[in-house]
Formats: C-alpha cells, sequence, structure tokens
C-alpha cells in the first residue's frame, strides 16, 4: 500500500508533523517550542498515536503560521481547536476546504458578517467555506489547539500545543503596531493574559460562534458586532 493511502491527504501524518517549517518571522518561535521538553513530549506524543492508528486532523497543523507572517498580521481569530470531522479541518481556524459544506460555526461567522457589515451570505466567500484569502491578506486563523481525534473534540487539549499557541500571541502582541484580536469562547479568551492593554491593541471577546453558544449570554456571538468594529479599527490606523 502506498503511503498516499495509508494516510489521505485530509489528516496527519508522520512527516507532516516533523515539517516544522513556518514563514520566517515565526520560525525562532516555533524552533524554540519544539527543542523545548513540553515540544518534544507533544511530538511524541502525537507520533505515538499516529503508530496506534489514530487518526489526526489537520494534515498541516502549523498551516496559520506558513499563511499568514506576524509582520503582516493586523487581524487575529481565535478558536478553540480543529474542525473533527472527516475532509474539514485544513490548519486555519474555522475554514474549511473548497466544495466541503459549511459547518454550523462558520455558518455563524458569515451570518453575523452579513448582520453587521452587509456581507452578502452565502455567495461570501467565494468558494464556500475557505478562508484561505483572509490568511493571506494578514488574517491569522488559530485554534489554541492544532490538532484534533477524529470525533473526539478538545482530545489534543492540555498535551502541549497551548505553550506554542501563547508564544504566537505573546509575539504579535509584543509587536511593533497595534492589532485586533478576537477571542471567541473560553479556550481563546484564556490568551488574553497574554496581550498587554498598553499596546493600542483592540481585544474583541465573545461566546463562541457554534450553535450551542452562539446566542447565549453573557456575550451572545450572534450580534457582538466584531467585524464592524475591525473595521473601524483599521480605519482609524490608517488615518493615523
Amino acid at each position: 500500500m502506498s503511503d498516499a493511502l495509508q494516510h489521505p491527504a485530509d489528516q496527519l501524518d508522520a512527516a507532516a508533523l516533523q515539517d516544522h517549517r513556518v514563514a520566517p518571522g515565526w520560525q525562532p518561535v516555533v524552533d524554540a517550542f519544539f527543542a523545548s521538553p513540553r515540544g518534544q513530549a507533544l511530538e511524541q506524543f502525537l507520533l505515538e498515536r499516529l503508530a496506534q492508528g489514530a487518526v489526526i486532523f489537520p494534515p498541516e497543523p502549523l498551516r496559520a503560521l506558513r499563511l499568514t507572517p506576524p509582520e503582516d498580521t493586523r487581524v487575529v481569530i481565535l478558536g478553540q481547536d480543529p474542525y473533527h470531522g472527516r475532509g474539514q479541518a485544513e490548519g486555519l481556524s474555522f475554514s474549511v476546504a473548497p466544495g466541503v459544506r459549511l459547518p454550523p460555526s462558520l455558518q455563524n461567522i458569515f451570518k453575523e458578517m452579513q448582520r453587521d457589515l452587509g456581507v452578502p451570505w452565502p455567495a461570501f466567500p467565494n468558494p464556500g467555506g475557505s478562508l484561505v484569502k483572509w490568511a493571506t491578506h494578514g488574517v491569522l486563523l488559530l485554534n489554541t489547539c492544532l490538532t484534533v481525534e477524529e470525533g473526539q473534540a478538545a482530545s489534543h487539549s492540555g498535551k502541549g500545543w497551548e505553550q506554542l499557541t501563547d508564544a504566537v500571541i505573546a509575539h504579535i502582541a509584543q509587536g511593533p503596531r497595534p492589532v485586533v484580536f478576537m477571542l471567541w469562547g473560553s479556550h481563546a479568551q484564556s490568551k488574553r493574559a497574554f496581550i498587554p492593554q498598553d499596546r493600542g491593541h483592540l481585544v474583541l471577546t465573545s461566546n463562541h460562534p457554534s450553535p450551542l453558544s452562539a446566542l447565549r449570554p453573557p456575550v451572545p456571538f450572534i450580534g457582538c458586532g466584531h467585524f464592524g468594529k475591525a473595521k473601524a479599527f483599521k480605519e482609524a490606523q490608517q488615518e493615523q
């Protein structure tokens, strides 16, 4: 059986796991993590789970850091962990590959964009639910945890990825320009501690866009107005 058949394109394999290449601005952060005891323990855990036959998503856990360099990052959208269904996760928070049916959380994101900005939906974005264009235009689409096992939400939570994503958020927050941070859900909001209050950043928090929480208090996602606030913030920065 060929390696391609053993490891379908929508899931992680050992070679992809051990490929730590990212955008140059992120490389020192990533290298430091995987050289640390926590990073080495995480990689060993993932290799063992793969050897045991676990199906792990996405195929490129570091894709967000490959597509969106720190110096280009203007907005950070932070989720919890990747989609855990086959063919969904593509290494960018909330994004799915072209042609994949939109998950409910992504549907709610587009609905809120339409409500807040008047963006047509479901015609936007085109095609389908891929947010790659966002990633290549300064939107870092990051999860707090970067891998998950099939059918088991949060199955890799607490295994070490959070230490890397802490470092990513801290690196951006210490950068030279103000950035918009959209922290959706309690896992994402735990990163607020790494964002200084005196750097001019716009930090927006709400419930997760999942149907389980999107309409619940204290801060429902639907109606949060994050996209309009981010747009106004960006325009104000351009005027300075």
